[in-house]
């Protein structure tokens, strides 16, 4: 069943530097906690999320990008669903980019795969020159 939202007001940031990376945390901490996720839950959340902020810093450039944070509930149970998006130059090969060690900015390349291990859920949608929007949910158990 597709997450459904629970009818709270989600939060939206803006990421356009490093430094929004720290209301990228203190949103999803403050989602994870309304949703009663426990604390090593919310630090896979924040995790994820603040690696998913920085890839839109270092590959968006010249673009600003947005976190979309809400709440949602499926089948009795409550959840974050963590919606980034951006308008810059989009990823070639999203499966590649999912493989541990793969980086076009000579980094670990950990970001996208390790956002995949540390959440329930991650969907990416890109298209070369229009962006890219990846969508995580992390469920409260």
């Amino acid at each position: 069943m597709a997450p459904e939202l629970t009818g709270t007001d989600p939060v939206v940031v803006t990421i356009a530097a490093g430094a929004d990376l720290i209301h990228v945390r203190q949103v999803l901490r403050a989602q994870a906690l309304e949703a009663g996720l426990g604390l090593v839950d919310q630090t896979k959340l924040i995790t994820a999320g603040s690696e998913l902020a920085r890839n839109i810093v270092t590959y968006a450039t010249g673009s600003r990008g947005t976190l979309r944070a809400e709440q949602v509930r499926a089948d009795g149970r409550r959840g974050v669903r963590a919606t980034f998006s951006d308008s810059g130059p989009g990823i070639d090969d999203i499966e590649l980019a999912l493989t541990d060690g793969f980086s076009t900015a000579r980094s670990l390349g950990l970001g996208l795969p390790g956002a995949r291990r540390l959440t329930d859920e991650l969907t990416i949608t890109s298209a070369k020159g229009t962006g890219t929007t990846v969508v995580i949910v992390k469920w409260a158990r």
